[in-house]
């Protein structure tokens, strides 16, 4: 899908600043935080404000787009949601399962920020009892 097309499924106007940010973001190996992206921005030639910037980031976020790292201090980093990684869930009684979202890209970042280290892979695996064999026991 294009950028193009991601904005407008988003109801979002396209414009070449939403466009630039999220080429630089779609480019990265690695959350970027703002200033990075602003300077990216500018590197292009174009006069991009930074406040822009910030603002077309959070409007990403709310949109589910870009997905926000709390790196504390105040301090954020940002990275463009790709494909949505999963890990299942089994219920121990009727192995039953279900897909989950990944709590991982966070902590990997909070990896790097700490230690410097870049996970590259991880392994989840969740047990637990769905509600039905639950609602059977009691």
């Amino acid at each position: 899908m294009s950028y193009n097309e991601l904005l407008k499924s988003k109801n979002m106007k396209v414009t070449f600043a939403r466009r630039i940010i999220l080429e630089i973001l779609s480019n990265a190996k690695e959350a970027l935080n703002v200033e990075y992206i602003y300077q990216k921005c500018n590197g292009y030639g174009h006069n991009i404000n930074l406040s822009t910037v910030y603002r077309n980031l959070e409007a990403f976020v709310k949109d589910d787009i870009v997905k926000k790292f709390d790196l504390g201090d105040g301090k954020y980093s940002y990275a463009i949601i790709k494909d949505k990684h999963k890990h299942t869930i089994e219920c121990s009684i009727c192995h039953k399962e279900m897909e989950i979202d990944c709590p991982f890209q966070m902590f990997g970042e909070m990896i790097k920020n700490k230690t410097g280290f870049t996970m590259t892979e991880h392994e989840f695996r969740v047990k637990g009892i769905c509600k039905q064999c639950k609602d059977k026991k009691i």
